[in-house]
């Protein structure tokens, strides 16, 4: 092996690395592919450096490092030696390694099952034409974001202070919100993250033992049902009516409860102010929470927005989930949580152990939008400019297919959708069921 090895070597004097560290790194490659096996000797320092033409120096360099890292041993008066363990070629001892490339790793149930629940569909290329979701950034307006985010990367070292949720722009947003949304809070209940999926994620985490019974929509948006039953829980699709989700359809007691009361997904239909008290009345009886996904209410085409769910409630158990990638553009990517009052504290925590935190710069940059008034009036136009859009679409469609489609016309959001029958809605209280992908984007 000692005529053999100077011929497992490579070395190009006139490359870029040095010849004391291609020495080290090809020798080291030796050993933890098995090359090189443990317990063998190697040449000394003076013999390896007269078999490769170099000095005594480098071959010395290379092998005190190499044993400095624990690849080899050395001893006084004897030639180094290859320690034991170090090869990680597993085929020798895994007669499985020779098929299919390797053992296989298991992944869990819940992230088998990820295809088969995330709707809307996950696109990797360019948006496509009447995707929905996805705000029109054309008609963004980036320069004012763009000073703003300059002067928030600006002053970025002067905040010496830094906590996780910015609050400037807990107070601009609140702001927005009580008069906006008809939120109840105070400005820290408000937490950041980086997307609402993010968000249901914490919620989902903090409330939620495994076995505890969570409750969708049905037909609803499957992020919740990804975010509940990775945190354990026993996921019941229940199903919806003319007026929403249909409450006393079931009989187990939820811990949790997700809704979109404002822009029901996929079906766009608003929740009417008696469903939503007797909602609130259930989850006050049965010691349940909701969490309200309020996507895309900043939307709305006849009359005012109704307000949120969590402005009515008489106790503190809803949590509020907005984004800003729907109303502003997808590259902003921040979303929100409102908690209530008295988890603040723990919410708090749990947001920094999971690391489901966001840039303050770009917190900072979105407070002085807020509050320059910049959002409000870029809500405003694409109200207006959505709507039209809504409106000339519905004409188009009535036009083109006549009687053969019926289109509900949505009160507000960003998509609209073909009327279904009642065989939408599941006929199992515990299965959830998506739609068949034909909602329809108004933003293109």
């Amino acid at each position: 092996m000692d005529d053999l090895l100077p011929g497992m070597l490579h070395l190009v004097r006139d490359g870029g690395e040095t010849l004391t560290r291609q020495l080290t790194d090809q020798l080291r490659g030796l050993i933890t592919k098995g090359r090189l096996a443990p317990g063998q000797r190697l040449p000394s320092s003076r013999e390896l450096a007269q078999s490769l033409g170099l000095s005594r120096n480098t071959a010395s360099f290379a092998i005190e490092q190499l044993a400095a890292e624990g690849y080899v041993t050395l001893s006084a008066g004897r030639r180094p030696v290859v320690a034991e363990g170090l090869s990680l070629d597993s085929r020798k001892s895994s007669p499985r390694s020779s098929r299919g490339g390797g053992a296989q790793i298991r992944v869990s149930a819940w992230a088998s099952s990820l295809q088969r629940s995330i709707w809307p569909p996950i696109h990797k290329e360019r948006p496509r034409p009447f995707q929905p979701g996805l705000a029109d950034e054309r008609e963004f307006p980036h320069d004012e974001w763009s000073r703003c985010l300059r002067r928030a990367a600006r002053n970025a070292p002067l905040r010496r202070d830094r906590p996780i949720n910015h609050p400037p722009l807990q107070e601009a947003l609140l702001r927005h919100l009580v008069v906006h949304r008809g939120i109840k809070a105070v400005a820290n209940q408000i937490l950041f993250v980086p997307t609402a999926q993010a968000g249901l994620t914490l919620v989902a985490n903090a409330l939620l033992e495994p076995g505890d019974h969570a409750w969708v929509e049905s037909p609803g948006y499957g992020g919740a049902n990804v975010a509940f039953q990775a945190a354990g829980a026993i996921v019941s699709g229940i199903p919806l009516d003319s007026q929403g989700m249909a409450i006393s359809s079931h009989k187990e007691t939820p811990r949790l409860i997700f809704v979109t009361p404002s822009h029901q997904y996929p079906t766009g239909r608003l929740m009417p102010i008696g469903r939503r008290l007797e909602l609130l009345r259930f989850a006050e009886t049965a010691g349940a929470c909701i969490i309200e996904d309020d996507y895309d209410g900043e939307f709305h085409y006849e009359a005012r927005p109704v307000a949120a769910l969590q402005g009515l409630a008489p106790s503190p158990r809803v949590f509020y989930l907005g984004t800003f990638s729907k109303a502003t553009y997808a590259d902003i990517r921040i979303g929100y949580v409102v908690v209530p009052e008295a988890l603040i504290d723990i919410f708090e925590l749990a947001q920094r152990q999971m690391g489901i935190l966001t840039s303050i710069t770009i917190q900072d940059a979105l407070a002085e939008f807020i509050g320059a008034g910049a959002y409000l009036g870029h809500i405003r136009r694409m109200t207006r400019l959505y709507r039209g859009r809504r409106d000339r679409m519905l004409q188009a469609l009535a036009t083109e297919t006549g009687n053969r489609l019926a289109v509900e016309t949505p009160a507000g959001g960003m998509q609209l959708r073909p009327a279904k029958p009642s065989t939408w809605f599941s006929a199992r209280a515990n299965r959830q069921v998506n739609p068949a992908p034909i909602a329809t984007s108004i933003t293109e």
